[in-house]
């Protein structure tokens, strides 16, 4: 069975509430990443994904100079024990309607899955 740990990105970027769109799409262009954690008093409220900026920012002609993250971002954060299935993070996502989860290990984020990250196992024939 493959899990959630083989195919997941460890490691957590995150932003500060306060952000603005354009900072947290820089952070996403520093890390090549596609989304980044909200901080607010060192707790996890929330996610920004790049669809969010390109949607609720760019679509809605917002300046993304001033629109601060939390304004945009998903929330609560929808997370998967990093032992879980894939299959069953895909089962979640599509019930959530979101393409990241977050990964947890004892109640903790440790890191993230797309919805391109569970390409993986098919892409080396181990699906």
């Amino acid at each position: 069975m493959i899990t959630v740990s083989h195919v997941m990105t460890q490691g957590v970027i995150h932003v500060e509430t306060g952000t603005s769109a354009i900072e947290a799409a820089k952070t996403m262009t520093v890390h090549k990443i596609g989304s980044v954690f909200v901080k607010k008093n060192d707790r996890f409220v929330g996610i920004v994904t790049e669809l969010d900026i390109v949607r609720k920012v760019v679509g809605a002609e917002r300046a993304p100079y001033y629109i601060p993250v939390e304004e945009i971002m998903s929330s609560p954060i929808v997370g998967i024990d990093e032992r879980r299935p894939i299959t069953e993070a895909a089962d979640l996502m599509e019930q959530h309607g979101t393409r990241h989860l977050a990964v947890l290990k004892a109640d903790e984020i440790v890191g993230i899955l797309s919805v391109r990250d569970l390409l993986h196992p098919v892409s080396i024939d181990e699906f």
